[in-house]
Protein backbone atom coordinates (compact mmCIF):
# COMPACT_ATOMS: atom_id res chain seq x y z
CA UNK A 1 0.00 0.00 0.00
CA UNK A 2 1.08 3.54 -0.69
CA UNK A 3 2.80 5.33 2.68
CA UNK A 4 1.31 8.35 1.56
CA UNK A 5 -0.84 10.39 -0.70
CA UNK A 6 0.72 12.69 -3.58
CA UNK A 7 -0.46 15.94 -4.44
CA UNK A 8 -0.95 18.19 -7.59
CA UNK A 9 -0.21 22.02 -8.07
CA UNK A 10 -0.47 24.37 -11.01
CA UNK A 11 1.25 27.30 -11.79
CA UNK A 12 -2.05 29.72 -12.15
CA UNK A 13 -3.63 28.48 -9.00
CA UNK A 14 -0.65 28.30 -7.53
CA UNK A 15 -0.09 32.01 -8.18
CA UNK A 16 -3.44 32.47 -6.12
CA UNK A 17 -2.81 31.22 -2.60
CA UNK A 18 -0.56 32.30 -0.02
CA UNK A 19 -0.29 28.46 1.09
CA UNK A 20 -1.28 26.10 -1.79
CA UNK A 21 -0.21 23.27 0.59
CA UNK A 22 0.14 22.23 4.06
CA UNK A 23 3.80 21.21 5.28
CA UNK A 24 5.41 18.42 3.81
CA UNK A 25 5.26 14.76 5.64
CA UNK A 26 8.24 14.02 7.07
CA UNK A 27 10.73 12.38 4.61
CA UNK A 28 9.77 14.37 1.54
CA UNK A 29 6.42 13.69 -0.25
CA UNK A 30 5.85 13.89 -4.22
CA UNK A 31 4.32 16.49 -5.79
CA UNK A 32 2.85 16.15 -9.55
CA UNK A 33 3.43 19.76 -11.47
CA UNK A 34 2.50 20.04 -15.41
CA UNK A 35 5.25 22.19 -17.46
CA UNK A 36 3.23 21.90 -20.84
CA UNK A 37 -0.61 23.61 -20.27
CA UNK A 38 -0.81 25.59 -22.96
CA UNK A 39 -3.09 28.54 -21.55
CA UNK A 40 -0.09 29.45 -19.20
CA UNK A 41 2.59 30.04 -21.75
CA UNK A 42 3.56 33.71 -21.69
CA UNK A 43 7.16 35.41 -21.34
CA UNK A 44 6.89 35.39 -17.96
CA UNK A 45 6.08 31.78 -17.99
CA UNK A 46 9.99 30.36 -17.37
CA UNK A 47 10.76 32.85 -14.39
CA UNK A 48 6.95 32.10 -12.47
CA UNK A 49 7.66 28.10 -12.59
CA UNK A 50 11.42 28.68 -11.23
CA UNK A 51 9.76 30.53 -8.77
CA UNK A 52 6.89 27.68 -7.86
CA UNK A 53 9.59 25.17 -8.04
CA UNK A 54 11.52 26.81 -5.17
CA UNK A 55 8.77 26.85 -3.29
CA UNK A 56 8.19 23.27 -3.25
CA UNK A 57 11.97 22.45 -2.85
CA UNK A 58 11.44 24.75 0.38
CA UNK A 59 8.75 22.96 2.38
CA UNK A 60 10.25 19.89 1.70
CA UNK A 61 8.30 18.24 -1.64
CA UNK A 62 9.71 16.32 -4.77
CA UNK A 63 8.55 17.51 -7.76
CA UNK A 64 7.60 14.96 -10.24
CA UNK A 65 7.24 17.13 -13.54
CA UNK A 66 4.96 16.20 -16.66
CA UNK A 67 6.65 17.54 -19.77
CA UNK A 68 7.39 17.29 -23.35
CA UNK A 69 9.63 16.69 -26.37
CA UNK A 70 9.37 20.93 -26.45
CA UNK A 71 9.65 21.90 -22.66
CA UNK A 72 13.37 22.31 -22.58
CA UNK A 73 13.36 24.72 -25.51
CA UNK A 74 10.51 27.14 -23.71
CA UNK A 75 12.96 27.35 -20.67
CA UNK A 76 16.31 27.76 -22.65
CA UNK A 77 17.80 24.86 -21.81
CA UNK A 78 19.48 22.66 -23.83
CA UNK A 79 17.82 19.14 -22.54
CA UNK A 80 15.09 18.23 -20.42
CA UNK A 81 17.84 16.52 -17.72
CA UNK A 82 19.37 20.19 -17.95
CA UNK A 83 16.23 21.85 -17.18
CA UNK A 84 15.06 19.01 -14.51
CA UNK A 85 18.92 20.28 -12.74
CA UNK A 86 18.09 23.92 -12.91
CA UNK A 87 14.30 23.61 -11.76
CA UNK A 88 15.73 20.90 -9.06
CA UNK A 89 12.81 18.14 -9.99
CA UNK A 90 13.30 14.99 -8.13
CA UNK A 91 11.56 13.17 -11.48
CA UNK A 92 10.40 13.59 -15.03
CA UNK A 93 6.69 12.62 -16.25
CA UNK A 94 7.89 12.04 -19.89
CA UNK A 95 4.68 12.93 -21.87
CA UNK A 96 3.91 12.14 -25.87
CA UNK A 97 7.77 12.60 -28.08
CA UNK A 98 10.37 11.22 -26.20
CA UNK A 99 11.94 8.11 -27.93
CA UNK A 100 11.98 4.68 -26.30
CA UNK A 101 15.76 5.34 -26.16
CA UNK A 102 15.26 8.97 -24.99
CA UNK A 103 13.53 7.16 -22.03
CA UNK A 104 15.79 4.26 -20.96
CA UNK A 105 18.76 7.43 -21.36
CA UNK A 106 16.39 9.74 -18.91
CA UNK A 107 15.71 6.81 -16.54
CA UNK A 108 19.60 6.17 -16.24
CA UNK A 109 19.88 9.21 -14.51
CA UNK A 110 16.64 10.06 -12.41
CA UNK A 111 13.53 8.68 -11.09
CA UNK A 112 11.14 8.61 -14.73
CA UNK A 113 7.04 8.12 -15.08
CA UNK A 114 5.50 7.13 -18.36
CA UNK A 115 2.14 6.81 -19.47
CA UNK A 116 0.55 3.37 -18.17
CA UNK A 117 -2.41 3.54 -21.21
CA UNK A 118 0.44 3.57 -23.83
CA UNK A 119 3.53 1.80 -22.61
CA UNK A 120 3.96 -1.55 -24.03
CA UNK A 121 5.09 -4.64 -22.52
CA UNK A 122 8.39 -4.67 -24.16
CA UNK A 123 8.82 -1.04 -23.77
CA UNK A 124 7.84 -1.03 -20.13
CA UNK A 125 10.28 -4.13 -19.69
CA UNK A 126 13.17 -2.44 -21.31
CA UNK A 127 12.17 1.04 -19.17
CA UNK A 128 12.34 -1.25 -16.01
CA UNK A 129 15.92 -2.73 -17.02
CA UNK A 130 17.32 1.08 -17.72
CA UNK A 131 17.00 2.61 -13.99
CA UNK A 132 16.03 1.86 -11.23
CA UNK A 133 13.14 4.07 -10.45
CA UNK A 134 10.79 3.74 -13.21
CA UNK A 135 6.93 4.76 -12.68
CA UNK A 136 3.78 4.54 -15.32
CA UNK A 137 1.42 6.61 -14.10
CA UNK A 138 -1.84 6.65 -15.42
CA UNK A 139 -3.58 9.88 -16.86
CA UNK A 140 -6.58 11.77 -14.83
CA UNK A 141 -10.12 12.52 -17.19
CA UNK A 142 -11.64 15.90 -16.71
CA UNK A 143 -14.21 15.12 -18.66
CA UNK A 144 -17.05 13.14 -17.24
CA UNK A 145 -17.73 9.75 -18.62
CA UNK A 146 -13.88 9.45 -19.95
CA UNK A 147 -12.12 8.00 -17.43
CA UNK A 148 -10.84 4.03 -17.03
CA UNK A 149 -13.01 1.24 -16.79
CA UNK A 150 -12.35 -1.34 -13.98
CA UNK A 151 -11.00 -3.75 -15.87
CA UNK A 152 -8.85 -1.82 -18.35
CA UNK A 153 -6.90 -0.49 -15.27
CA UNK A 154 -6.60 -4.11 -13.39
CA UNK A 155 -5.25 -5.66 -16.28
CA UNK A 156 -2.84 -2.74 -17.59
CA UNK A 157 -1.95 -1.93 -14.04
CA UNK A 158 -0.99 -5.89 -14.08
CA UNK A 159 1.00 -5.87 -17.14
CA UNK A 160 3.09 -3.48 -16.04
CA UNK A 161 3.89 -4.50 -12.81
CA UNK A 162 5.17 -7.86 -14.08
CA UNK A 163 7.11 -5.97 -16.22
CA UNK A 164 8.82 -4.17 -13.51
CA UNK A 165 7.09 -0.72 -13.10
CA UNK A 166 5.87 0.75 -10.28
CA UNK A 167 2.08 1.72 -11.21
CA UNK A 168 0.71 5.23 -10.02
CA UNK A 169 -2.92 6.46 -10.40
CA UNK A 170 -5.16 9.86 -9.57
CA UNK A 171 -8.20 10.27 -7.47
CA UNK A 172 -9.69 13.81 -7.11
CA UNK A 173 -10.05 16.22 -4.57
CA UNK A 174 -12.92 17.64 -2.35
CA UNK A 175 -12.02 21.56 -2.29
CA UNK A 176 -10.19 23.42 -5.33
CA UNK A 177 -11.18 21.29 -8.33
CA UNK A 178 -9.48 22.17 -11.47
CA UNK A 179 -10.82 24.46 -13.87
CA UNK A 180 -12.03 24.70 -16.58
CA UNK A 181 -15.01 21.79 -15.63
CA UNK A 182 -14.32 21.47 -12.29
CA UNK A 183 -15.43 17.57 -11.98
CA UNK A 184 -12.69 16.31 -10.88
CA UNK A 185 -9.80 14.57 -11.77
CA UNK A 186 -9.81 11.26 -11.58
CA UNK A 187 -8.04 7.98 -13.07
CA UNK A 188 -11.14 5.67 -12.48
CA UNK A 189 -14.57 6.79 -13.56
CA UNK A 190 -16.07 5.01 -10.72
CA UNK A 191 -13.76 7.69 -8.33
CA UNK A 192 -15.24 10.87 -9.82
CA UNK A 193 -17.71 11.53 -6.90
CA UNK A 194 -16.16 9.80 -4.21
CA UNK A 195 -14.45 10.86 -1.50
CA UNK A 196 -10.58 11.46 -1.89
CA UNK A 197 -10.18 8.14 1.37
CA UNK A 198 -12.63 5.96 -0.66
CA UNK A 199 -10.91 6.27 -3.73
CA UNK A 200 -7.46 6.23 -2.32
CA UNK A 201 -8.20 3.04 -0.41
CA UNK A 202 -10.08 1.38 -3.72
CA UNK A 203 -6.55 2.34 -5.63
CA UNK A 204 -4.64 0.72 -2.82
CA UNK A 205 -6.71 -2.59 -1.78
CA UNK A 206 -8.45 -3.26 -5.12
CA UNK A 207 -6.05 -2.44 -7.93
CA UNK A 208 -2.60 -2.61 -5.66
CA UNK A 209 -1.49 0.65 -6.90
CA UNK A 210 2.24 1.48 -5.90
CA UNK A 211 1.64 5.74 -5.59
CA UNK A 212 -1.71 7.75 -5.75
CA UNK A 213 -1.56 11.28 -6.67
CA UNK A 214 -4.72 13.92 -5.60
CA UNK A 215 -5.25 14.66 -9.40
CA UNK A 216 -7.32 18.09 -8.19
CA UNK A 217 -5.35 20.79 -5.74
CA UNK A 218 -7.77 20.99 -3.41
CA UNK A 219 -7.84 18.34 -0.76
CA UNK A 220 -9.99 18.84 2.42
CA UNK A 221 -7.66 18.35 6.00
CA UNK A 222 -10.30 16.13 6.74
CA UNK A 223 -9.56 13.53 4.14
CA UNK A 224 -5.84 14.22 4.28
CA UNK A 225 -5.99 13.46 7.97
CA UNK A 226 -7.75 9.90 7.49
CA UNK A 227 -5.67 8.85 4.85
CA UNK A 228 -2.51 9.38 6.50
CA UNK A 229 -3.84 7.61 9.44
CA UNK A 230 -4.65 4.65 7.37
CA UNK A 231 -0.97 4.79 5.75
CA UNK A 232 0.55 4.94 9.34
CA UNK A 233 -1.88 2.12 11.07
CA UNK A 234 -3.33 0.00 8.43
CA UNK A 235 -6.14 0.72 10.15
CA UNK A 236 -9.41 1.76 7.43
CA UNK A 237 -11.24 4.94 8.54
CA UNK A 238 -14.93 4.09 7.82
CA UNK A 239 -17.13 7.93 8.46
CA UNK A 240 -20.44 6.31 9.19
CA UNK A 241 -23.73 7.71 11.17
CA UNK A 242 -24.40 5.83 14.26
CA UNK A 243 -27.66 6.13 15.96
CA UNK A 244 -27.96 7.69 18.85
CA UNK A 245 -26.79 5.21 21.74
CA UNK A 246 -24.17 3.85 19.47
CA UNK A 247 -21.66 6.59 19.63
CA UNK A 248 -19.39 4.48 21.87
CA UNK A 249 -18.70 2.36 18.94
CA UNK A 250 -16.77 5.46 17.20
CA UNK A 251 -12.61 4.80 17.26
CA UNK A 252 -12.67 1.19 18.28
CA UNK A 253 -10.64 -0.86 16.17
CA UNK A 254 -12.59 -4.00 14.34
CA UNK A 255 -11.19 -6.77 12.57
CA UNK A 256 -13.05 -8.26 9.37
CA UNK A 257 -13.54 -11.82 10.74
CA UNK A 258 -11.82 -14.36 8.08
CA UNK A 259 -15.07 -16.09 7.36
CA UNK A 260 -17.04 -13.13 6.19
CA UNK A 261 -18.81 -13.80 3.14
CA UNK A 262 -18.46 -11.24 0.13
CA UNK A 263 -22.36 -9.94 1.20
CA UNK A 264 -21.27 -8.91 4.47
CA UNK A 265 -18.23 -7.95 6.71
CA UNK A 266 -18.55 -9.62 10.44
CA UNK A 267 -16.99 -7.66 13.22
CA UNK A 268 -14.96 -9.72 15.08
CA UNK A 269 -14.90 -7.88 18.46
CA UNK A 270 -18.71 -6.83 18.42
CA UNK A 271 -19.85 -9.19 20.37
CA UNK A 272 -17.17 -8.80 23.51
CA UNK A 273 -18.29 -5.36 23.31
CA UNK A 274 -22.43 -6.06 23.67
CA UNK A 275 -22.04 -8.18 26.61
CA UNK A 276 -21.13 -5.52 28.63
CA UNK A 277 -24.10 -3.33 27.43
CA UNK A 278 -26.77 -6.06 28.68
CA UNK A 279 -29.32 -7.20 26.04
CA UNK A 280 -29.97 -6.02 22.58
CA UNK A 281 -33.63 -5.37 22.16
CA UNK A 282 -35.20 -5.31 19.15
CA UNK A 283 -35.54 -1.64 17.38
CA UNK A 284 -35.02 -0.10 13.57
CA UNK A 285 -35.77 -3.94 12.22
CA UNK A 286 -36.02 -2.18 8.49
CA UNK A 287 -34.27 -2.97 5.06
CA UNK A 288 -30.60 -3.50 5.15
CA UNK A 289 -29.17 -1.94 2.32
CA UNK A 290 -25.51 -1.46 0.87
CA UNK A 291 -23.77 0.49 3.35
CA UNK A 292 -25.97 -0.43 6.15
CA UNK A 293 -24.48 -1.43 10.06
CA UNK A 294 -26.55 -3.16 11.90
CA UNK A 295 -26.21 -5.05 15.17
CA UNK A 296 -27.76 -9.05 15.82
CA UNK A 297 -30.53 -8.57 18.72
CA UNK A 298 -31.42 -10.55 21.97
CA UNK A 299 -33.69 -12.67 19.23
CA UNK A 300 -30.97 -13.90 17.67
CA UNK A 301 -29.55 -15.65 20.62
CA UNK A 302 -26.11 -16.22 21.12
CA UNK A 303 -25.34 -13.81 17.81
CA UNK A 304 -27.13 -10.77 19.53
CA UNK A 305 -24.74 -7.90 19.72
CA UNK A 306 -22.99 -8.79 16.73
CA UNK A 307 -22.08 -6.05 14.13
CA UNK A 308 -22.09 -6.22 10.16
CA UNK A 309 -21.38 -4.04 7.62
CA UNK A 310 -23.58 -4.87 4.68
CA UNK A 311 -22.16 -5.04 1.17
CA UNK A 312 -25.15 -6.03 -1.18
CA UNK A 313 -28.73 -5.70 -0.47
CA UNK A 314 -30.56 -7.98 2.16
CA UNK A 315 -34.12 -7.72 3.50
CA UNK A 316 -35.59 -6.75 6.46
CA UNK A 317 -35.06 -9.20 9.50
CA UNK A 318 -36.50 -8.61 13.04
CA UNK A 319 -33.79 -10.12 14.45
CA UNK A 320 -31.48 -7.21 13.16
CA UNK A 321 -31.31 -4.08 14.07
CA UNK A 322 -29.93 -1.20 11.56
CA UNK A 323 -27.54 1.01 13.73
CA UNK A 324 -26.01 3.16 11.18
CA UNK A 325 -25.06 3.71 7.39
CA UNK A 326 -21.71 4.49 5.67
CA UNK A 327 -21.77 7.82 4.37
CA UNK A 328 -22.22 8.24 1.05
CA UNK A 329 -19.54 9.33 -0.92
CA UNK A 330 -17.99 6.82 1.00
CA UNK A 331 -19.85 3.62 -0.25
CA UNK A 332 -16.71 2.07 -1.91
CA UNK A 333 -15.50 1.73 1.65
CA UNK A 334 -17.22 -1.30 2.13
CA UNK A 335 -15.49 -3.21 -0.68
CA UNK A 336 -11.76 -2.16 0.70
CA UNK A 337 -12.45 -4.66 3.52
CA UNK A 338 -10.26 -7.61 3.53
CA UNK A 339 -10.00 -10.73 5.48
CA UNK A 340 -8.79 -9.99 8.74
CA UNK A 341 -8.14 -6.68 8.13
CA UNK A 342 -8.69 -4.05 10.66
CA UNK A 343 -10.76 -0.89 10.39
CA UNK A 344 -13.08 1.61 12.34
CA UNK A 345 -16.13 3.78 12.36
CA UNK A 346 -15.29 7.62 12.63
CA UNK A 347 -17.59 10.71 12.34
CA UNK A 348 -18.23 11.62 9.11
CA UNK A 349 -17.31 15.18 7.82
CA UNK A 350 -19.49 18.22 8.58
CA UNK A 351 -21.67 18.92 5.13
CA UNK A 352 -21.55 15.13 4.01
CA UNK A 353 -25.38 15.17 5.21
CA UNK A 354 -27.65 13.41 7.68
CA UNK A 355 -28.16 10.41 9.31
CA UNK A 356 -32.00 10.60 8.97
CA UNK A 357 -32.00 7.86 6.59
CA UNK A 358 -31.52 5.20 9.73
Amino acid sequence: MPDLLGRSVYLTEFEKQNAPLAACPAGGAPVFISLHIGEEFAPDYPARVRAMCAWLRGHGWRILADVSEVTARQFGCTDIAALAAELGLWGLRLDDGFTLEEACALAARMPVAVNASTTTPAEAAALAAAGPQVIAIHNFYPRPETGLDPDFLRESTRMLRAAGLKVYAFIPGDGQLRGPLHAGLPTLEAHRSAAPLAAFADLAVNYGLDGIFAGDPGVSEYELALIRRYCDSGVLPLPVYLAPGQEGLYGKTFTCRPDSPRWLVRYQESRKYAQAGGPVEPAACGPRPRGAITMDNRLYGRYSGEIQLIREDLPADGRVNVIGRLAPRYLLLADCIRRGSRFEMVRPPEGEGTADAL
